[in-house]
Parts: structure tokens; sequence; C-alpha cells
């Protein structure tokens, strides 16, 4: 930058030799540093750099179209300009157009996400409520972790408990669906462990303790690892209410 500065106070002596001479064709240029454009931009394909303001002065340099350089200050119609190189000249104004950067449009602001909206709450019936209070009553005594609905697993329980009645079967492996794990995947559940329980009797209290008095069928029921039920309760004309819970871990 020294460099620019001594060129600068060059080009600055010559402007006060020109003015102070009456002989000189540029006796009346005025070198003015006010409302100047910071930069300008080349708009011919190729213009030459002088040391003074005139075609007749010594070449220091050359810009391209397109390009932009700092703006000095400006000499009658020469623009003052600072090369990229810290060679300072000019360049006349027919070769060159002030520069002003178009200003950026103030981006809106980004809307905030909404909240995704909560889970679908599942409707229970009184019965299933019921029986979900007393398994989670158990779940607690033995202090593993609290059950909750699974939408999906909901689904498939009430329609693994609806299909038991209407087709007159008691087993785990539906005619339909087959294992309660293929109907896990045909209702498009994910897990990383499940199980089922199924019981027949006439109120779910009786239902309940049936089946925690079945070892196989309580270890389900305090199993460690689900975190997930659904609860099917169906009337039925042979055991007065069919029960399905299916228990999901992930």
């Amino acid at each position: 930058m020294k460099q620019s500065k001594v060129f600068f106070t060059i080009i600055l002596a010559t402007i006060l030799i020109l003015t102070a001479s009456p002989t000189s064709i540029n006796a009346q240029t005025q070198f003015s540093r006010t409302n100047i454009p910071a930069k300008i931009s080349i708009t011919t394909s190729a213009a030459n750099v002088r040391s003074g303001p005139g075609t007749n002065f010594l070449k220091v340099g050359l810009v391209y179209r397109g390009q932009i350089v700092e703006c000095l200050g400006k000499l009658g119609t020469w623009w003052v300009v600072h090369l990229p190189n810290d060679v300072v000249g000019l360049i006349s104004g027919d070769l060159s157009k002030a520069y002003y950067p178009a200003t950026a449009p103030t981006p809106a602001p980004t809307p905030a996400p909404s909240p995704s909206p909560p889970p679908s709450q599942v409707q229970l019936t009184a019965d299933q409520q019921h029986m979900l209070d007393l398994i989670n009553q158990e779940r607690s005594k033995a202090g593993v972790v609290q059950l909750k609905i699974d939408p999906q697993l909901q689904k498939m329980a009430q329609t693994k408990s609806n299909e038991m009645v209407t087709k007159s079967y008691f087993s785990h492996t539906s005619p339909t669906y087959g294992s309660p794990f293929d109907m896990m995947k045909t209702f498009g559940i994910n897990y990383t462990s499940a199980g089922e329980n199924i019981a027949g009797n006439s109120s779910v209290d009786a239902a309940h303790t049936a089946l925690m008095n079945d070892p196989p069928h309580k270890e389900n029921i305090l199993n460690s690892s689900f975190n997930y039920i659904g609860i099917g309760i169906t009337t039925s004309p042979a055991y007065g209410k069919i029960f399905v819970q299916d228990f999901i871990g992930r």
C-alpha cells in the first residue's frame, strides 16, 4: 500500500503542475473526491490505466470488461483508481461506469416451524382403559415402565379379538393373518420384542386375575422389555368377552 500512496502522490503532483501551467490543456481540470462511487465497472473489452487524465499519459495497467476496481476520486472525466496489484492510475469515464452493487433484499424471516401434532390419541372403551390401568398397577408394583397405547397395535389387537369372535376360534394363530408376529408385520408395526396374551372371561377383572395367575401370561404383563400395548375386547357368546393383549418393545 506504501507503493500505491507514493504513486498516488506522484499523480497528484502531476495534477498540480498541470493546473499551474497556463499552457496546459488540463489547466482547468479539477480533482474531486466527493460524490464519487466507491468502485467502478469496466464497460469495454479492455481499458488502459494511465498515469494521468489522457491517452498521452504513460500506461500503468490494463483492466477488462466487467472488472470492478476501487475508485479514489475523479479528475475531469477520468476516474482515479486503485488496482488489485496496488497500482494507482486513471481510467477514462468513457470506458467505465460507476458501480453500485445491488442491495440484497432483506430475507423474509423464516417462520417458526409449527409444532408437530401429538400422536393420535386412541379413544379406549371403559373396559380397555380399566384393563390398561390394572396392567400398569401390576407393573408399578414390579418397578417396571408403564405401558402406553400404540395406535397401530391397538388397531391390531381389536381386529384380532373381533376376528376370534366372528370366526369362532380361540388361538394365537389367526386364519387370516397368521401368528401375532406375522400380523404385526401386516399392520406395519416395528418392534424389538413382542408378545401376546389372549383370554376369554366374563369381565375385565376376572380376565386380569386369570392372566396374572398363569406364569407365562404374567411374564408378558410384567416384561420390562415391553413399553407399548394394544388391548382388544369383543363381546363373545361363548366366553362373555374375548380379550387380546398385544405387547411390543422398541
